[in-house]
């Protein structure tokens, strides 16, 4: 009896860890259709700083090396190359920083961005189907307060891409 009992502890233990083993193999993965686009343009500027703008994906980093000032005519349509690993793996918490009162937002501009020569942030969301971007000035003072620690992220994560 005792035989039996164990034999039977010893097929469902073996049943229940195979079952979360498979749990943690079949999480679903994010499309990459879900991804941020972020960085900054400054137009009274020279050098290849100037406009820098990088594409997060789940797994990945690239950046767009057009260097091309971002225009109301669409989303950005940038030629993308793939940073280092060390690169995305600095980089990849900044969706955790992302304020959803953006997606709120009625203008895509947010301040007067670059008006002044103070440059601006150019940030794309694409996620679940929804895809938006924003305008956003680099002066705080013409900006919600709610974006500043966005803003500063943004800043930080473009810094250490270069």
């Amino acid at each position: 009896m005792k035989i039996k009992l164990i034999l039977f502890l010893s097929i469902i233990a073996t049943f229940i860890s195979c079952d979360k083993k498979e749990t943690e193999i079949t999480t679903p993965t994010i499309p990459d259709s879900n991804y941020i686009i972020f960085g900054h343009f400054y137009g009274e500027c020279g050098g290849e700083t100037c406009v820098e703008i990088y594409k997060l994906l789940q797994n990945s980093i690239l950046e767009d090396n057009l260097d091309r000032y971002p225009t109301i005519d669409g989303f950005n349509t940038g030629n993308y190359t793939v940073l280092s690993n060390e690169k995305f793996l600095a980089a990849q918490d900044l969706m955790t920083f992302f304020p959803s009162e953006l997606l709120n937002e009625t203008n895509e501009y947010i301040g007067m961005p670059d008006a002044s020569d103070g440059g601006g942030l150019y940030i794309e969301y694409s996620f679940n189907g929804i895809r938006k971007r924003w305008f956003i000035d680099q002066f705080k003072q013409n900006v919600p307060a709610i974006y500043y620690p966005f803003m500063d992220k943004v800043n930080e994560k473009i810094s250490l891409m270069q």
